[in-house]
């Protein structure tokens, strides 16, 4: 079977995982094709997909020109693009301690930023009954992430290296959520309470590729 692209990437219109692998997808100049699934219909639970990943959760890569390789989970997909088709090191780096530096951002975005946000987020406009210790908890941890990242960023523009990388590009998608998910809560202000991550979100989110990825989130939202 042959394909014009060279990847497939199995994602979904609102979930920020699939949209951040194709920010990287798109700082490395690479084709893909996207497939969003509908969940409303059970399509990331069905086999057509879950033979690709068992998990049954979006995204997952098929790499047509290394055999149809599969890779699911962000992070794991993140870290093969770079290792594999990064030679310049544009959005990545070449001294093994910046590799691991890259790599401990990136577990703490899918272990820290990713899941309390995804959880503020669910207790705060999907849950079936509104629990406001639950927001609450969760609300308090997007401001220790964010506090975590201050007290980084106010010292450094970028997490690693002094250059963009996919370490600060694997953030992008669950900041864009921050002002609607933590509203109301303690007089929350993104950017006055936390400066330096303001600023560092709005040096990202100018980047073409993430305006590039922005604005066909924003067509395929409003269908």
């Amino acid at each position: 079977m042959s394909h014009g692209k060279q990847f497939t990437l199995y994602s979904h219109v609102t979930g920020p995982n699939g949209w951040k692998v194709a920010v990287v997808l798109e700082e490395l100049g690479l084709t893909y094709e996207t497939i969003y699934l509908d969940f409303k219909n059970g399509e990331h639970k069905a086999p057509e997909f879950t033979k690709y990943n068992p998990n049954g959760r979006i995204p997952a890569l098929i790499d047509h020109r290394n055999n149809d390789y599969v890779l699911w989970e962000s992070g794991a997909i993140i870290i093969y693009l770079i290792e594999n088709y990064d030679p310049e090191h544009k959005v990545s780096l070449a001294s093994a301690g910046d590799k691991l530096q890259i790599i401990q951002w990136l577990f703490f975005q899918a272990s820290g930023q990713g899941p309390y946000y995804g959880q503020a987020f669910h207790f705060r406009f999907n849950h079936s009954e509104k629990l406001p210790s639950a927001i609450e908890r969760y609300q308090k941890e997007i401001i220790r992430v964010l506090g975590v990242l201050e007290g980084v960023l106010s010292k450094t523009e970028w997490l690693v290296g002094n250059k963009c990388t996919v370490a600060d590009l694997s953030f992008i998608q669950w900041n864009e959520y921050v002002d609607k998910t933590v509203e109301g809560f303690d007089n929350f202000n993104f950017e006055k309470d936390f400066p330096a991550v303001f600023a560092w979100h709005k040096r990202l989110t100018a980047r073409a590729s993430v305006a590039k990825v922005v604005a066909v989130r924003t067509i395929k939202q409003s269908n």
